[in-house]
């Protein structure tokens, strides 16, 4: 499973147009949720949206930045004038965001600075402090785990010690009784039920559309209804192909304090123009070890390999591509990564791992294709610094796509070994380090 993490934006948008698709969630929750970057796109929003001047606003950055209250970042209560004023003003420097503060709420870190490029913007909901709660789900290697705690807010505490918990086997679904039982025998009586449903409804929207984290605080639990005030989630990035249509329109931000580079900031370019999905991480420029790999799942596979031969160090970059892509989008894929892989030397040379699962629909052959443009064209530097390619693929074509390879390496005078699906993706990962 890829856990990425997603906007508090696209995360409320789910429930708010979904959670009752799963039932009587007894939930209120308007779909007023705007995503903008500056206070210029804001203004622009007024005429599309009126309740933007008709009710005060809560405007908070959304770049998965946590404890955005302790660190001054949530404007609420404002006019939309306002909170265009302020957005313009968070936008004009860099900030520094702390993660620890001590009780008189002082820093207790350096921080993490950056710049804010992405806010939230909604209707400023007032409630009583004492109606906050605190609740999770949470994926692990069993299930899912729900947590919950009748209190919440900014200062929950320890909710690891606090919360009651509940552990929900792979293909379970819960019921509101089930809930109530584990989970809320300290929640006053005349709350259990609302608060029974929308557990119930939003575990169910959980599984269905692949989530892997999901913490609301706080949850706001009052008059027989429910109210989300802040959520934090991830998704499974792999299932894009089974969930991408429900999720809807969204993506998986880098976190904040780290500037896309210009080949990263490329590559999300290229993949916006594509339905295939082209992913890039530059993990370490200077590494030795880079991979080419096709699929999400795959690109954990081979991450977790060369970390558990204690390489981790010298693993260059993250990535992926999947989805069929086109052999012009393989070509540039792969022309940026070896690109990037020769620009400096290493004592020990470099290692290309060119590599995937038995694909489903992905033409091999094709995709290859793409790739052997790409080392054609950077022959002489593959040479020049050394690099030995290590191949393992399977699916339509893989025969024709792995026999071009093998013609490929005689070709260039660049050691590539080939291996087909009968060869495990961890094998070629242990060869090739190994090897060096």
């Amino acid at each position: 499973m890829a856990q990425k993490a997603i906007r508090e934006a696209d995360g409320m948008h789910i429930l708010a147009t979904r959670l009752y698709d799963y039932g009587d969630a007894m939930c209120e929750l308007e779909d007023r949720f705007l995503s903008v970057s500056s206070g210029g796109e804001l203004a622009a929003l007024r005429a599309e949206h009126p309740w933007l001047s008709q009710v005060p606003l809560v405007v908070k950055p959304d770049q998965l930045i946590k404890r955005r209250g302790k660190n001054g970042l949530i404007l609420t209560g404002a006019t939309v004038d306002q909170a265009i004023a302020w957005i313009d003003e968070k936008t004009r420097g860099p900030v520094t965001i702390h993660g620890r503060f001590d009780d008189a709420g002082r820093p207790l870190d350096a921080g993490t600075t950056g710049y804010l490029r992405h806010f939230l913007v909604e209707p400023h909901k007032t409630h009583d402090p004492a109606d906050e709660c605190y609740l999770a789900i949470v994926s692990n290697r069993d299930g899912d785990e729900i947590l919950y705690c009748h209190q919440g807010g900014v200062d929950v505490g320890d909710v690891d010690a606090k919360a009651a918990r509940m552990q929900v086997p792979i293909g379970e679904t819960p019921t509101r009784a089930h809930i109530a039982r584990a989970l809320l025998v300290d929640t006053p009586q005349g709350k259990r039920a609302c608060t029974a449903g929308f557990i119930e409804a939003l575990f169910k929207l959980y599984v269905d559309m692949n989530f892997a984290y999901l913490e609301i605080n706080p949850l706001v639990v009052a008059g027989g209804k429910v109210t989300p005030l802040d959520l934090a989630a991830k998704l499974d990035s792999t299932a894009d192909f089974e969930s991408a249509s429900k999720w809807g329109d969204l993506e998986f931000p880098t976190p904040f304090g780290r500037e896309p580079s210009p080949e990263e900031a490329y590559i999300e370019a290229l993949d916006a123009k594509t339905g295939a999905s082209l992913k890039l991480t530059v993990l370490n420029p200077e590494g030795r070890v880079w991979t080419m790999v096709a699929g999400g799942g795959a690109s954990v596979i081979f991450a977790d390999t060369i970390t558990d031969l204690g390489f981790m160090d010298e693993m260059a970059n993250y990535g992926e591509y999947s989805g069929d892509p086109s052999e012009e989008f393989t070509y540039l894929y792969a022309r940026t990564i070896l690109d990037l892989m020769t620009r400096s030397q290493h004592p020990d040379g470099k290692v290309l791992l060119i590599g995937g699962g038995i694909a489903n629909f992905t033409d091999v052959a094709k995709t290859f294709k793409g790739i052997i443009r790409a080392l054609r064209e950077y022959q002489a530097r593959l040479q020049e610094y050394g690099v030995r390619v290590y191949v393992r693929r399977g699916g339509p074509n893989y025969r024709e796509g792995l026999r071009m390879m093998r013609q490929l390496g005689e070709e260039l005078g660049v050691p590539i070994e080939v291996y087909g699906p009968e060869t495990h993706m961890t094998k070629i990962v242990s060869i090739a380090l190994k090897a060096g």
